[in-house]
């Protein structure tokens, strides 16, 4: 199957421009990146995809949802565009998969960063969450008047409170693209069953440049129990960020593609 993406940007020959590649998270979409897109695409060919089950990438019946099963599947889109070397970068669920991908092929992947990275848990959960499942079915419910509801204080406490410290200050648009996307997203319980009972193990060559970055006020995967760094390499640029939430690009834009730059730069 192919993936449906967006490309933006400086796009040059991607044999001697690597593009970075960016995943979105469980139940979201490539509007994910709206916030820090442009003013990546002013240095690099960007470009950002949408997972099976997820924005305009349909869900075939017989696809693997697991993060190893995503990460081949971007390979084979990759392999499709004729682009043999990138940069990628992934929040949550998307970050897991760029970690994947860079342990898969590194062959492939130059640098690689993780936004609140899923799969760095020592103990992998083996159920679904009632609160994950309860957002879920409120996003089903009013993804359609989205543009009206968002415009509303309360309506934004029940849907971004938990995901941001910040959440009275998000932009409209990032908030309507992010109820549509979770309301629509029929891969969401695919892929949240792809991680169950799994965590990401793999070894990432000591030359590929690594970034790892968590916001402080991160409650989908807290420190406690979802940011074991013995399970990313020991050369790991890992970074706390102040007043931030499970999305930093949301929180702080400026200082995430800032830290983009920087890797891909030190590869």
């Amino acid at each position: 199957m192919r993936m449906w993406h967006q490309r933006s940007g400086k796009a040059t020959n991607p044999q001697t421009t690597p593009p970075l590649v960016l995943i979105h998270g469980m139940g979201s979409a490539s509007t994910a990146w709206r916030l820090i897109a442009p003013a990546l695409s002013e240095h690099l060919d960007v470009i950002a995809i949408d997972l099976p089950g997820h924005g305009n990438t349909p869900l075939p019946k017989d696809q693997a949802m697991d993060p190893y099963s995503l990460a081949l599947l971007l390979k084979q889109e990759l392999d499709e565009l004729g682009i043999t070397r990138i940069h990628v970068a992934g929040n949550s669920l998307g970050g897991w998969i760029a970690l994947e991908l860079a342990a898969a092929f590194p062959e492939l992947v130059l640098s690689v960063v993780g936004l609140a990275p899923a799969g760095l848990w020592l103990v992998p959960a083996t159920h679904r969450q009632k609160r994950g499942a309860l957002a879920r079915y409120l996003a089903t419910l009013t993804y359609p008047i989205a543009p009206y509801l968002m415009q509303y204080q309360w309506a934004r406490r029940i849907g971004f409170a938990v995901v941001s410290p910040l959440w009275r200050d998000l932009p409209l648009e990032t908030c309507i693209d992010a109820t549509v996307a979770y309301g629509t997203s029929a891969g969401y319980y695919p892929a949240w069953d792809g991680m169950l009972g799994r965590r990401f193990d793999k070894a990432i060559p000591e030359s590929l440049p690594v970034a790892v970055v968590f916001g402080d006020h991160d409650n989908t995967l807290p420190a406690k129990h979802s940011q074991e760094r013995s399970l990313v390499p020991a050369h790991t640029n890992w970074v706390r960020v102040a007043q931030s939430g499970h999305a930093p690009m949301w929180d702080h834009p400026d200082q995430i593609v800032t830290i983009l730059l920087q890797t891909v730069n030190a590869a």
